[in-house]
């Protein structure tokens, strides 16, 4: 939940949600109130013209009979519980009603009101609350008559009721084409942040160099102070490699110089001399490749677009130590139905992976295993060998710079100590296990890159 609220889609869109929502139903609310004011009085005043009309037909004789001159013109004061009646009290109990009550009574709230004068008044009616106009009539041959004429209070509510029911489905509709009418100006309005997220993650995938600069006005002048930090950084790099480059051409050309005054003296029979001096060059020689690598890692991690396709990399590696194991025929099987990127340069996992597969290939009686697969977000690459392992207690020696654990095995020593430092400088790390196999299993974990 707490992430969708970090989206600034999510929040104009809720936002805009809310306030449509709100603007709607305050909108109905008034509508509402307004239609039934409005339907209100015109039941009142067709009750008041009904009144007038009915007061008008009244006859009274010499005698005080009652009687009208023909019937309202109404026809709803015809039928049985329509919901429209009236009645008229005259002097002794003298009473006329509508032929809707059927005989049946409707009681007038006493008192009577003034001559001239009409009272808004709710009864209880035949068919439920009467909503009743009572006036008094004037009698030339005795008291005022007392005349009532009502609705049924139901009629009202039900002509409100599908008013409302229709403005809640017209609301309804309008709400929701406002929403989805607001989701696309908030898609479209941020497409242009999405381009840019995508390309920012295409520059981090090593995809691209650059971002794209054909962006509206508000996003252009970031695209382009992102594209000039890129390309400070980039120039940087550049420099570090070329100066890291020249630096091992600067100090191997004299070592490599003085390798060979070492063999012409072992010639010159100053063998135990010799051997001094192409001792301490082999050290040298590893020392400097050991610092070059680090720095250039160290370099490569903080720069935008370092990242490798583990399948691209790893292929080409196989195939080769597969060639050149062949005469032993140790064979090299490869799992890596993931096909994850992780957040390492090419070059440098191509040498971390050449290290490790190459150790297990030396060691490997006949079999060694590559298993990629995604761990959350971290990418593990298993190398196992069905070689004669190590004991655990040895797993940490070889991380030694430098050290090995049989000078018989071919190679200078500085396989595993690279590849630890080259892992840890990228946030990974290696771990060292017993293989299913039987040999040595070696764990190289990455920082893996999810791709858009």
């Amino acid at each position: 939940m707490r992430q969708l609220w970090t989206s600034f889609r999510t929040r104009l869109i809720v936002g805009a949600a809310v306030w449509i929502i709100a603007g709607l139903a305050v909108s109905g609310f008034l509508l509402s109130e307004l239609f039934k004011a409005h339907v209100t009085q015109q039941f009142d005043d067709e009750l008041h013209g009904h009144a007038a009309e009915l007061a008008a037909l009244i006859d009274i004789a010499p005698d005080g009979r009652l009687s009208l001159h023909r019937r309202l013109s109404d026809p709803r004061f015809l039928p049985k519980d329509s919901g429209f009646y009236w009645r008229v009290e005259g002097a002794g109990g003298q009473a006329l009603t509508s032929p809707s009550l059927a005989g049946r009574d409707l009681p007038l709230p006493d008192p009577l009101p003034p001559l001239g004068v009409e009272r808004h008044v709710f009864v209880a009616g035949p068919s439920g609350q009467l909503r009743l106009v009572e006036r008094s009539v004037a009698n030339p041959h005795g008291a005022p008559l007392r005349l009532g004429i009502g609705v049924d209070q139901r009629l009202l509510d039900q002509v409100l009721g599908r008013f409302n029911w229709t403005l809640f489905l017209s609301l309804t509709i309008v709400a929701a084409g406002l929403i989805g009418a607001a989701m696309l100006q908030v898609w479209f309005g941020l497409r242009p942040l999405t381009r840019m997220r995508h390309a920012l993650s295409a520059v981090r995938l090593g995809q691209a160099s650059r971002l794209p600069e054909d962006l509206p006005s508000e996003v252009r002048p970031l695209a382009i102070d992102l594209n000039a930090l890129l390309e400070a950084n980039l120039e940087m790099l550049r420099r570090a490699r070329t100066q890291a480059g020249n630096l091992a051409h600067a100090l191997k050309t004299p070592l490599a110089i003085l390798v060979d005054e070492a063999e012409r003296m072992r010639a010159a029979g100053q063998g135990e001399a010799a051997e001094v001096v192409i001792l301490q060059c082999e050290r040298m020689r590893r020392q400097i490749d050991y610092q070059i690598a680090r720095a250039r890692a160290a370099a490569l991690k903080r720069a935008p677009g370092v990242a490798a396709d583990v399948k691209a990399t790893l292929d080409p590696v196989v195939a080769a130590l597969s060639r050149l194991y062949a005469r032993r025929d140790v064979s090299f099987v490869v799992d890596d139905q993931d096909l994850p990127i992780v957040a390492v340069d090419a070059q440098d996992l191509s040498e971390i992976l050449g290290n490790v597969i190459d150790n297990a290939g030396k060691w490997a009686r006949s079999r060694a295993e590559i298993r990629v697969r995604r761990r959350g977000e971290f990418t593990e690459i298993i190398i196992d060998d069905d070689g004669p392992g190590l004991p655990p207690e040895s797993y940490e020696h070889v991380f030694g710079l430098g050290e090995r654990l049989d000078e018989r095995t071919p190679g200078h020593g500085l396989g595993l100590s690279i590849v630890r430092d080259l892992v840890g400088l990228y946030d990974g790390h290696v771990a060292l296990d017993q293989a299913p196999l039987g040999g040595l299993r070696v764990i190289l974990t990455f920082p893996a890159i999810t791709r858009l």
